[in-house]
């Protein structure tokens, strides 16, 4: 049996996929991003293992031996379910293997804007406290999160984490669900213009959908406090990148960090490329996953679900 590895590279070159290689007869490539490479590398194969790369009927027409797609993610937007589902192609995902991490990137994030702790570490660096005869600086105010409201979007895995850090940092925590579902948790659930105007902090947690995508808009924007962090370590598409560049720049919002983007790698088309004051914006390259204890899980659960398959069990699918 076959298996093609899509996207070697993507759970980092420091974490071994050897395991693999007891299932079957293993090529990885390091990243695979056209249609055409697509075509041709799982061609031949049984087992396809992927991360981004697009999985449809156009790439997989051709690729009559492919029984099984296996995701180094959560998330499964680059698959054609319905496609797989007339294929009998069996789909399965890796959960809940970066909660630790993303939620706590998600607070690296707040935290380093709301303390203005790059300020502060450039203040020292650059010789101004050297220079300077008292013991303390604070010439930029920051704040406590104590007391503070946390609006949290999306109460799967990740978000109930960053809920439970957020009360024991001492905050009122509430919650938005953008598809409505009912989530039997301790927490006040909100619409979603009072969670936009009652909290000092929001973070996303949301997968991307219809209903998700633009959630965070000019209109969602101008309703935040002017004091309020927004944090997206979600996806991309849920905030509008034109309109956090406005709001940003004319200070209806204090500060912003991101993880994903609209398109990424970010280019020079993102208005947000031109924002270079990281007291207001804070971007880091989509890696609040991406521990090496987190890609490690990634790895080893993407094994177990493609031998689970094999051995006529079922394992985290999707479809």
């Amino acid at each position: 049996m076959k298996i093609s590895i899509l996207e070697r590279n993507s759970v980092g070159t420091d974490v071994s996929v050897s395991c693999f290689e007891e299932l079957g007869e293993v090529t990885a490539y390091e990243n695979t991003v056209s249609a055409d490479e697509i075509i041709e590398r799982i061609r031949d194969v049984d087992f396809v293992i992927a991360n981004k790369s697009r999985l449809n009927e156009e790439t997989l027409k051709n690729a009559e031996k492919v029984r099984y797609i296996g995701e180094f993610a959560t998330g499964y937007d680059n698959i054609d379910l319905e496609y797989c589902k007339s294929r009998n192609i069996r789909v399965t995902n890796v959960r809940d293997y970066s909660t630790a991490m993303v939620a706590q990137h998600t607070f690296t994030l707040a935290l380093t804007l709301s303390q203005k702790m790059i300020h502060y570490d450039n203040y020292v660096k650059s010789g101004q406290y050297a220079a300077q005869s008292r013991f303390s600086n604070f010439d930029i105010p920051f704040y406590e999160l104590d007391k503070k409201t946390w609006g949290v979007v999306g109460m799967g895995n990740i978000g109930t984490k960053v809920a439970k850090i957020a009360e024991a940092f001492g905050c009122r925590v509430i919650t938005h669900s953008i598809t409505g579902r009912n989530h039997d948790l301790p927490y006040e659930r909100v619409d979603k213009d009072t969670l936009l105007k009652e909290s000092d902090f929001i973070s996303l947690h949301c997968p991307l959908s219809d209903l998700s995508r633009n959630f965070i808009d000019s209109e969602a924007l101008s309703k935040m406090k002017s004091s309020a962090i927004l944090i997206n370590v979600a996806r991309g598409p849920v905030v509008d990148s034109k309109a956090l560049y406005d709001a940003l720049t004319k200070g209806e919002i204090a500060g912003a960090g991101l993880d994903v983007l609209e398109k990424e790698p970010i280019t020079d088309e993102n208005p947000l490329s031109l924002i270079k004051d990281s007291n207001k914006l804070i971007i880091t390259p989509h890696l609040a996953w991406a521990s090496v204890e987190a890609r490690t899980r990634c790895v080893e659960e993407a094994f177990l679900n493609l031998k689970a398959f094999i051995n006529g069990e079922k394992r985290n699918a999707v479809c």
